[in-house]
């Protein structure tokens, strides 16, 4: 089967749409190269691969944190009756997360989809920051794999729509994920039997959804 960009190159794309992603990237681009630039000025590092910050640096992040008593004790009403409904939902976030890894092991291998790499989506260095104690660590992290196994299942979705519909919508979606950008425009049907016929010559089964 063909993989999701190669659905994509097999329709025209205006020049117009083309420039602008051309020109997004390179924002991208330019984005991440002022980010690098501020860690700088933070003089953030690394250190066989580790974050590092300078002695002066460190010395002042830990005149800087709040002592877990004097945290939990400063904390308002609401924030500690709505804690547990933030920490239940760790449960369908795994459940959900487990579901995702035993699909796409089961299903891309079928289907033919290259499988998203879930480590890339995970990312756990907020306990490196000395103005932090140690619940809003815990937090952190907290959030750190609520996010990054949301965004692993978000990748696992876009490579299945990819595969099986990639269709824009009429109507202008909030927060779409990178690949819908090359979809194939709502309507332009002769552009979706093109495909059709590109992916199930290349599929081998005459059918494009492989059945």
């Amino acid at each position: 089967m063909l993989p999701w960009h190669l659905h994509a190159r097999e329709h025209p794309m205006s020049s117009s749409i083309a420039t602008l992603m051309h020109t997004i990237k390179g924002l991208e681009l330019e984005l991440e190269a002022e980010i690098a630039k501020r860690h700088a000025e933070l003089r953030i590092g690394l250190e066989g691969g580790r974050i590092a910050f300078e002695e002066e640096v460190l010395r002042r992040h830990a005149e800087l944190k709040t002592h877990l008593l004097a945290y939990m004790r400063n904390a308002r009403p609401l924030v500690v009756l709505t804690a547990p409904l933030i920490y239940a939902l760790i449960v369908p976030i795994i459940l959900l997360d487990v579901c995702v890894i035993v699909y796409q092991a089961i299903c891309f291998r079928a289907y033919g989809i290259e499988r998203a790499r879930r480590r890339d989506y995970f990312v756990f260095d907020r306990n490196h920051l000395a103005y932090l104690n140690a619940l809003e660590k815990f937090n952190c992290a907290y959030c750190s794999y609520s996010n990054g196994a949301i965004a692993f299942i978000r990748e696992v979705a876009a490579r299945t729509e990819a595969h099986w519909c990639p269709v824009k919508h009429a109507r202008r979606i909030i927060g779409a994920h990178d690949r819908y950008r090359e979809f194939l425009e709502f309507g332009d049907a002769e552009a979706y039997r093109a495909w059709i016929a590109t992916f199930a010559a290349h599929d081998g089964s005459g059918r494009a959804d492989g059945r």
